[in-house]
């Protein structure tokens, strides 16, 4: 829900939004042109330009030759990223003129009849002026959210009329005469975010009742020779701009705000610059400079260290404004400029929903490996699905809300099965633990979905053991209880071990018998021959331990084991005050009766037929038999060792 508010704008969330930033960042840098634009070029008053004509400001007249230099090597058109409120004090005219009207020349006849010649020579803001007419020329001015102006602007572009476009009433326009001259201007706003990153510029703004256009978009309509912008707006919302060019008709989209990503070029794709040093320098060639503005677009601006019009943005440190404005003209030219969708909140909460939608219904029913397949799919649409907006149709679809959302909801799903597979193997462990060691315990977990083995009673085919030890009422009257404990205490250990080993699950001691079955809790296609060859094992390993037992004093042990394979019952089996998971049933009884008959054959194991025929282990057949309390026969095997 907080994801859902944040990106309808209801409520603000500055991780969030943080994130959001750090999202296009990545998408400009990855798209960012490496390649030059070869149409534009800034003409740069940098420091060698100062200090090669003198500090800043100017005079007007140096600014004039400097335009008139640019067109007269082949310039088409120039954007001035300038504002130029005041009037030009530094040739002395308005010095002079004060003199003559309140000072000590205000008696001298000759220079008073020669003062209008000399304005029009020291009159620099009547150089620019002129230079102005001359040429295509479109100057710069500043809008402000503060109320109040100062000097002039041009004619709006739009009226104001009902476009819900960012209101900024304030203004700091060009000297008036200079403005006239120029005719056009475009503002130059920059738009800052919360982490002092410029990402985004402004296309159109309103003052008051007019709408003004940005200096690239004015630099754009004139060189595409388009008429006035036709505002797109669907319901309240502003979608973008249509040019009639005379390549026909041309759409811009923008974000709702008028406003559009601004695609910096890498560093290896910026612009061709041109020191003001270089169009006043006698010595550079003609040829030169004119191979290097014939034909271009040229954008005066100035990135001098003292001027600070440099800024802060994705790719770089410190980027001169003049090249962001360059940036957003060539992606007006290409009709590639990247923009926020207008309709963004509400795409932003169907993604939110949709994500939602479909996590929570499926991922609850899936495995977490297919948990994260499924996550990792939705996420590569995401990725893949944003990235193709952003290249084909130059638009940014919210990403953040519905990334984070989708981690979230993945991760949360990863720690609810991880907390699903602890309970799990802790369930197994109370449940089987005391039946077989450990890592059986833990393989069980790894390889099933919780829940998957339980006590409840089933009917399986499974095959069981009793191994009993020889005349132990003989031994047991022969030793102290300590020693008969000892000897016991060893002989269960070893023979426990040897069943753990071939994956039998050990159900109980009955006196000194061993009884345990293969194929239960996990599945066991080979249970019966893993239950011959642990008892062929149990007989190897009595052998060692009697030797250890000879060694101590204490008698020999030999054990009788009877092994049958059948359908039985499987399960927790008991009283309500006492319970076990064993197994019942006929099949269960036989290996009893078949372990009873070992003397009676004169062998140590004897097997029924059922077992033989899925054990395949070489045995020694016996005949048929009549086991005790039955009445049919068996036949019964003794597998050889």
């Amino acid at each position: 829900m907080l994801l859902l508010a944040q990106v309808t704008g209801h409520l603000a969330l500055p991780p969030v939004e943080a994130l959001e930033r750090q999202l296009t960042d990545a998408q400009l840098a990855m798209s960012a042109a490496r390649t030059v634009d070869e149409r534009i070029v800034i003409v740069d008053i940098d420091d060698r330009a100062l200090t090669a004509i003198g500090r800043w400001p100017w005079p007007r007249r140096h600014l004039a030759e400097l335009i008139d230099r640019c067109f007269g090597h082949g310039a088409v058109i120039m954007g001035v990223d300038l504002i130029l409120a005041e009037p030009d004090e530094t040739s002395g005219l308005p010095m002079l003129e004060h003199l003559i009207r309140n000072g000590e020349l205000h008696d001298d006849a000759r220079l008073i009849s020669a003062l209008p010649g000399l304005k029009a020579q020291l009159d620099d803001d009547a150089l620019l002026a002129a230079a102005l007419r001359r040429h295509a020329v479109v100057l710069g001015f500043f809008l402000s959210d503060q109320p109040g102006g100062a000097a002039a602007l041009p004619p709006p572009l739009l009226p104001a009329a009902d476009l819900h476009l960012p209101d900024l009433p304030g203004h700091g326009g060009n000297l008036a005469r200079l403005q006239d001259a120029a005719g056009q201007a475009g503002f130059l706003n920059a738009r800052v975010d919360a982490d002092g990153l410029t990402r985004r510029s402004l296309l159109l703004a309103r003052n008051g009742n007019a709408v003004y256009g940005s200096l690239p978009l004015t630099l754009a309509q004139q060189l595409l020779g388009a008429g006035t912008p036709e505002p797109v707006v669907q319901g309240d919302t502003f979608q973008g701009l249509t040019l009639q060019t005379a390549r026909g008709t041309r759409f811009i989209g923008t974000g709702s705000r008028a406003d559009v990503i601004i695609p910096y070029r890498a560093e290896s794709g910026q612009y061709r610059r041109i020191s003001a040093a270089d169009l006043f320098d006698a010595h550079m060639p003609e040829d030169r400079l004119r191979a290097a503005l014939e034909g271009k677009v040229v954008l005066l601006g100035a990135t001098a260290a003292g001027l600070m019009d440099r800024h802060a943005v994705p790719l770089q440190a410190s980027y001169a404004g003049v090249a962001a404005h360059a940036s957003v003209l060539s992606g007006l030219l290409d009709g590639a400029l990247p923009h926020p969708r207008p309709d963004a909140p509400a795409l932003g909460a169907m993604l939110i929903l949709l994500i939602a939608g479909v996590l929570l219904s499926t991922l609850p029913r899936l495995s977490f490996p297919q948990g994260a397949l499924l996550g990792i799919a939705l996420l590569a649409a995401l990725l893949g699905h944003h990235a193709w907006a952003w290249r084909s149709a130059h638009e940014a679809w919210p990403l953040a809300a519905p990334l984070l959302l989708l981690v979230s909801l993945c991760a949360l799903h990863w720690l609810l099965d991880a907390a699903e597979q602890s309970a799990a193997r802790r369930h197994l462990q109370a449940l089987f633990g005391q039946y077989m060691p450990a890592s059986r315990v833990a393989e069980m977990a790894r390889e099933s979905e919780s829940g998957h083995y339980t006590l409840e009673s089933r009917n399986a085919e499974l095959t069981v053991m009793f191994a009993d030890v020889r005349g132990f009422v003989g031994i047991s009257e022969k030793l102290r209880p300590a020693e008969l404990a000892m000897l016991m205490n060893a002989y269960f250990s070893a023979m426990s071990d040897v069943i753990a080993l071939h994956r039998g699950t050990l159900d109980k001691y009955i006196g000194d018998a061993v009884m345990a079955f293969w194929g239960a809790p996990q599945d066991d296609p080979e249970h019966a021959r893993h239950a011959v060859l642990a008892a062929q094992a149990m007989r190897a390993r009595l052998a060692v331990l009697n030797q250890d037992f000879a060694a101590r004093g204490l008698p020999q042990l030999a054990i009788n084991i009877g092994i049958n394979t059948g359908t039985m019952v499987v399960g927790d089996l008991g009283s309500q005050s006492r319970r076990a998971y064993t197994v019942l049933g006929h099949a269960v009884n036989v290996a009893a009766r078949l372990q009873e008959l070992c003397n009676t054959h004169g062998v140590h194991i004897l097997i029924g037929e059922t077992t033989h025929a899925q054990a395949g282990v070489p045995c020694r057949p016996l005949g048929e038999t009549t086991l005790r309390g039955q009445q049919s026969t068996l036949m019964i095997y003794a597998p050889i060792d």
